[in-house]
């Protein structure tokens, strides 16, 4: 199996961890990225102000910890600037600008075809592996939902992706659509530069600190996860109160549960809430419509607005081009066996940070493949 090299799909920090690990074997390995660098999300399409949510323990790749000198959480330099050091003492070098056409497994010669177009010169590039390891990321393609009347909104429309910082927002109404962790922050940042700011909020949401999220993540490898959302909620309530009054409830299963069973993640608050009771950041219901620079929302009322940020997430596009799989990833690209098995499927085929466990669980990915890999040898 190991003639030819295993072929990595993704130089974000989940193909990252699994070249490190690789190498650590001395397996070789292939990355393709479509991006011009690695990390390109953190790198190119991240908001000035982001940080780490989780402390940094829970965030480091494989074989490199933080320096001992960083802060418990990491901003995005900080971060990005390790990724810069960890790529140099692993001697990764991606080959960039390739966009993964198709992959697919050769029974005749036990090889994983993959088909990339090289994005500079226009043309298709095939690559052989023994292996093959899906580390393009839960955060590859961003979705912006269709709306009624989107098209035709005068103001500016950004996705998340797009969005740096407030400056530009300062007395300008703004909405934010999407109540993730990155709409939270992002209409933090809008209240904080000025900005008029609504966030839709459509569903219940668990809200935490970042001291409590560390507790949980700690208490978890000790105590079952309904006793740790338990606690959890117990401390929600009696930090945060009932926000229902300002149109946010909690959700009736645990923040961790969520987590596990549906990828969402607790909202890690850094500020948004003491903006939300304060009225400084309106909370409103989802959107039916827009006419003109008017939203109308599900409630019925209308507010005029000068731009739209759409914090509404991803999409995986690993089902157009990955062919023959129907063990591994779902329509969606993410895992469909459940941990801890949902990283290794048939014929060499392997995923690393698709099983919505953040960094965390992209590490303990990477070393799996890697084993097993070196185990075949």
């Amino acid at each position: 199996m190991r003639k030819e090299p295993v072929i990595i799909v993704g130089a974000g920090p989940s193909g990252l961890a699994t070249a490190a690990c690789l190498n650590h074997h001395s397996i070789p390995y292939v990355i393709l990225e479509r991006e011009d660098c690695f990390a390109s999300l953190w790198k190119k399409y991240s908001y000035d102000r982001l940080h780490l949510h989780l402390d940094k323990q829970f965030c480091q790749l494989p074989h490199m910890s933080f320096p001992d000198s960083s802060p418990s959480f990491l901003s995005k330099h900080l971060f990005t600037s390790y990724l810069d050091d960890y790529v140099s003492r692993f001697k990764i070098s991606p080959l960039y600008r390739r966009n993964v056409e198709s992959a697919e497994f050769e029974e005749a010669t036990g090889k994983w075809i993959v088909k990339a177009r090289n994005l500079v010169y226009g043309e298709v590039e095939e690559f052989n592996g023994g292996g093959l390891v899906v580390a393009s990321g839960e955060a590859s393609n961003p979705f912006t939902p269709e709306i009624e009347g989107l098209a035709a909104f005068p103001g500016d429309i950004l996705h998340s992706t797009q969005f740096k910082n407030g400056k530009n927002f300062k007395n300008q109404k703004v909405l934010v659509v999407g109540c993730g962790n990155s709409g939270m922050e992002i209409a933090l940042d809008l209240a904080n530069h000025g900005a008029q700011t609504s966030l839709v909020v459509r569903s219940p949401v668990h809200i935490l600190s970042k001291d409590m999220t560390h507790l949980g993540m700690i208490l978890l490898k000790y105590i079952p996860v309904n006793m740790v959302d338990w606690l959890m909620v117990m401390l929600g309530k009696l930090v945060y109160g009932d926000m229902s009054k300002y149109g946010i409830t909690r959700p009736e299963e645990g923040p961790f549960l969520m987590k596990d069973a549906y990828g969402k993640y607790p909202i890690v608050d850094v500020g948004t809430s003491q903006k939300i009771k304060s009225r400084e950041i309106q909370v409103v219901p989802g959107i039916s419509g827009i006419r003109g620079n008017e939203v109308v929302f599900e409630n019925r009322k209308t507010h005029p607005f000068d731009a739209i940020v759409f914090c509404t997430g991803f999409k995986r596009s690993t089902n157009v081009w990955l062919k023959g799989d129907d063990y591994l990833l779902n329509d969606d690209g993410l895992t469909k066996p459940s941990f801890p098995n949902h990283w290794k499927g048939r014929n060499g085929l392997y995923c690393v940070g698709l099983s919505r466990r953040g960094l965390y669980g992209a590490a303990a990915d990477a070393h799996n493949v890697a084993h097993d890999i070196n185990s075949l040898q």
